[in-house]
């Protein structure tokens, strides 16, 4: 391997999670060089040997503080991100869940990459969407379970 290869960017993997109260999904708005001040879902990189499962409790518990139930996969999305100061490639495996107990509400548990969490109805989303999801919404994508 010469030093060019060692400074090639490579793709990396997240998960991402669609929690659902009824016809509502959780968002918050990032603070992140990646999407800055655009609306997302709670999720982050997948870590050695972990399951997308495992990988969706674990940043939706790191990033809300909450406890999430019926975790199941959705799809898989391919997003390169060229136009941000550090270009990257993310594979981001979407997940759906619902939170644990019926009265849990998020807390910002990460204010330095989020400005918070906040319930919004599908049909009413926050703009601007950060870009992969703001594409799956345009392309009639719905979260919700069959």
């Amino acid at each position: 391997m010469n030093d060019q290869d060692a400074a090639a960017p490579v793709p990396r993997v997240s998960v991402v999670v669609f929690l659902l109260k009824g016809r509502s999904v959780l968002l918050g708005r990032r603070s992140s060089s990646v999407g800055n001040s655009t609306f997302a879902l709670p999720g982050g990189h997948l870590e050695f040997g972990e399951s997308f499962e495992e990988c969706a409790i674990r940043e939706v518990k790191e990033e809300t503080g909450m406890e999430i139930a019926k975790t199941e996969f959705i799809k898989v999305t391919n997003n390169v991100f060229l136009d941000e100061t550090k270009p990257c490639h993310y594979v981001t495996i979407l997940m759906r869940a619902e939170p644990a107990g019926a009265d849990e509400e998020p807390k910002n548990m990460e204010p330095n990459k989020c400005d918070g969490w906040e319930w919004y109805e599908w049909g009413n989303l926050p703009k601007p969407l950060f870009g992969p999801l703001d594409k799956m919404v345009n392309e009639g994508f719905k979260p919700f379970p069959p």
